[in-house]
């Protein structure tokens, strides 16, 4: 089963930040009820049926019904093929989304989780056990990052994320050290490993020391000033919003103390746990 993904990279509250997840031949997109994917019924100038991806084989079409019209990576089109990491873009200047497709098999996509009650915090993790390090082999599993517009995958770990562009994942952002993060496969499960020598990288706000294993749902921040992914299971990190650490980090002698009065991250909605998240 070919099942499509859509990020909403850019969009209007409840939709920014959001992944979602459709198994449908076609999946049409607007403001009306009936659409797979439902915009917000004030945002006007998307119309009520506005465009609709229609499966034909192991393709996907993309097909404009709008008046404003549909855009992919800024062109503005009326029918087109798509491939993975298309931006799209619903009007000018409106909502924007990443497309993804992939095969999986006997999978049940589950329903959204409930946001939690008004004035109640999300649930925070537990604290996270000492790991003792293991090795970082050569392993045939897939990774996937959506990072702003872009998605990129990788079928080979491990790989390394840094501001150098010999990295296999180069990512411009000025808390990123040339070599910052390996990102590896061992013992049945994914691992993140702090290259910095700082205790830059936190999981759910808390330092990782040298290497931890991801759990579906896991928050990673790169550093304290970001940026911030989260961990959806199957191999696949994708960029949240959030509020995070506004000082810089300590002395390494104080790396693992956690400051207290950090300001609380901003989710924009619960995620829909289509990565298993």
């Amino acid at each position: 089963m070919i099942v499509v993904q859509l990020f909403h990279i850019k969009g209007a509250a409840p939709l920014g930040g959001k992944e979602q997840e459709f198994s449908e031949p076609s999946v049409l997109i607007g403001r009306h009820p009936s659409c797979h994917l439902r915009f917000p019924a004030e945002l006007s100038h998307i119309s009520r049926k506005h465009a609709e991806i229609i499966r034909e084989g192991n393709q996907f079409k993309l097909i404009d019904h709008s008046t404003n019209g549909t855009f992919v990576n800024g062109k503005k089109v009326r029918e087109v093929y798509l491939k993975d990491g298309d931006v799209l873009m619903f009007s000018e200047g409106g909502p924007q989304i990443s497309f993804l497709t992939q095969m999986k098999e006997g999978i049940e996509v589950p329903l959204e989780a409930p946001p939690p009650p008004e004035g109640k915090p999300l649930s925070v993790s537990p604290p996270r056990e000492e790991t003792p390090e293991v090795s970082s082999p050569s392993s045939k599993a897939p990774l996937i990052i959506q990072y702003g517009p872009t998605i990129r995958s990788f079928k080979q770990l491990p790989i390394t994320i840094g501001k150098s562009p010999k990295c296999e994942y180069p990512l411009d952002h000025p808390a990123i050290s040339d070599q910052h993060a390996q990102i590896f496969f061992n013992q049945d499960q994914y691992w993140v490993k702090d290259l910095t020598g700082q205790n830059s990288i936190r999981i759910n706000r808390q330092p990782i020391g040298l290497q931890t294993p991801l759990r579906p749902d896991d928050e990673l921040a790169l550093s304290p000033q970001g940026p911030l992914f989260r961990f959806f299971g199957e191999g696949r990190l994708g960029e949240i919003e959030g509020a995070l650490d506004e000082k810089p980090m300590e002395s390494p002698g104080k790396t693992g103390e956690m400051a207290e009065g950090r300001g609380r991250k901003k989710i924009p909605s619960r995620l829909k746990k289509i990565f298993g998240a």
